[in-house]
């Protein structure tokens, strides 16, 4: 049984995680913190991500942190960003793309994206080929990203509704989403090889874990969720896969893990199931090529 207390020491290194003001992210970025690293704590709001450093900092541990300001459903603000850190820090040995919205009500991205897909993945493809460039100069970098059991819902990504061309249904926008985002650690990773780039990518998905992340559930879909769930993992338990790939030793490339209990809903750190879907690297290439076309960066490039 993996916990946060087989994390190695992470002292030299720097770690970035998205949306690491509350639930996962938080537990995340404090775990790392504990463990020695300099953990950069993104957010959309300033004021949250300011108050999560304090709670950190009260907790305590043996690293350092800073706080940054990321909204990934803009794209401007994504690049601004990225430029920001890479003037401070010469490398990038932990990029966490852990944040994410569900089934709000439809809504885009400040580009025209429908906004799960926008931020889920869109948001997080961009912020990766941005930093690309410190990840190359950390000795072992890694990037995990978080997709979910909801995965395996859908089996195509439709490139003609992605702005909501045609319809919105909230469930299978957020499917798509995590469909997207584990194609696209999977690619990730075999163009890291191909690159020769040192470099691993993974993901990684935290079962069902109590967060603020269904805030956008009607009382009656939350309620029948409850009672299919039973219950409901605590956050820093939900943030234990992400951070086996993010620190476990002699992790393998392309390599997706979640909770090992039944159905993947509760439990410790295991492999997970992948769709066949999602390991389509005919549907990953589409989809690279649409995200490159969109943020106007091709990556990785050696």
């Amino acid at each position: 049984m993996w916990t946060s207390k087989d994390i190695p020491g992470q002292s030299g290194k720097i770690a970035l995680v998205t949306g690491a003001n509350s639930g996962i992210g938080y537990e995340t970025a404090l775990a790392l913190f504990q463990a020695g690293a300099h953990v950069i704590i993104a957010s959309r709001d300033q004021c949250k991500a300011a108050e999560a450093l304090k709670r950190i900092e009260v907790i305590g541990g043996k690293g350092t942190l800073e706080t940054g300001l990321l909204d990934l459903a803009s794209l401007s603000s994504v690049k601004a960003f990225a430029r920001s850190i890479k003037d401070k820090h010469g490398q990038l040995d932990l990029l966490i793309n852990n944040a994410g919205v569900m089934t709000p009500p439809a809504s885009k991205t400040a580009d025209g994206c429908e906004l799960q897909f926008g931020v889920n993945f869109l948001g997080h493809f961009a912020l990766t080929a941005h930093l690309y460039p410190l990840l190359k100069q950390a000795p072992a970098a890694r990037v995990v990203t978080l997709s979910s059991g909801a995965h395996k819902l859908v089996q195509q990504i439709d490139f003609e509704n992605l702005r909501s061309e045609k319809s919105y249904d909230a469930n299978r926008e957020y499917a798509i989403s995590k469909l997207a985002v584990l194609q696209f650690a999977l690619e990730l990773q075999r163009r890291l090889t191909q690159a020769g780039a040192n470099i691993i990518s993974a993901a990684s998905h935290p079962g069902v874990t109590q967060t603020d992340l269904s805030r956008h559930m009607s009382e009656k879909d939350y309620n029948a969720a409850m009672e299919h769930f039973k219950e409901l993992m605590p956050a820093w338990q939900g943030a234990l896969p992400t951070l086996f790939a993010a620190t476990s030793s002699g992790l393998i490339g392309g390599s997706y893990y979640g909770p090992d209990g039944e159905n993947e809903l509760h439990g410790y750190p295991a492999v997970a199931q992948i769709s066949e879907a999602a390991q389509s690297e005919q549907d990953a290439s589409s989809l690279w090529d649409f995200a490159e076309n969109v943020i106007g960066t091709k990556f990785p490039i050696d």
